[in-house]
């Protein structure tokens, strides 16, 4: 499975979460019962299928192997497995945060260099 995975969530959401010190996912994350997680390959599909048209949205990277036994590969999209958080987030457990900004079509965009760090 892959080390590093991304939630999206909107700037407004973590911003919260900073203050409180840890993440409680977001209001779709609390009506499925866990956090949604994507790894590197699955982000773009994710942004496509549920955050186009969205604004004001980061993206935070996360070392899966941090997170405990409380994340879950589950098969999701397509019969792909994907990781699900059956717990809150320490913000301290964030690697790092960037804003997300459209495309001219609506779907926002990833850069490849983030992937670097």
């Amino acid at each position: 499975m892959q080390n590093i995975i991304y939630k999206i969530t909107s700037a407004t959401e973590w911003s919260k979460a900073t203050r409180t010190g840890y993440f409680e996912g977001s209001s779709d994350d609390r009506r499925d019962g866990f956090i949604h997680f994507s790894t590197q390959h699955q982000l773009p599909g994710t942004l496509e299928k549920h955050f186009k048209g969205k604004d004001d949205l980061v993206l935070i990277a996360f070392e899966a192997s941090k997170l405990g036994p409380e994340l879950k590969w589950e098969q999701s999209r397509g019969g792909e497995l994907f990781p699900h958080l059956y717990a809150n987030i320490s913000v301290s457990d964030a690697l790092w945060q960037r804003p997300l900004i459209n495309n001219e079509s609506g779907v926002p965009q990833i850069e490849e260099e983030w992937f670097a760090c």
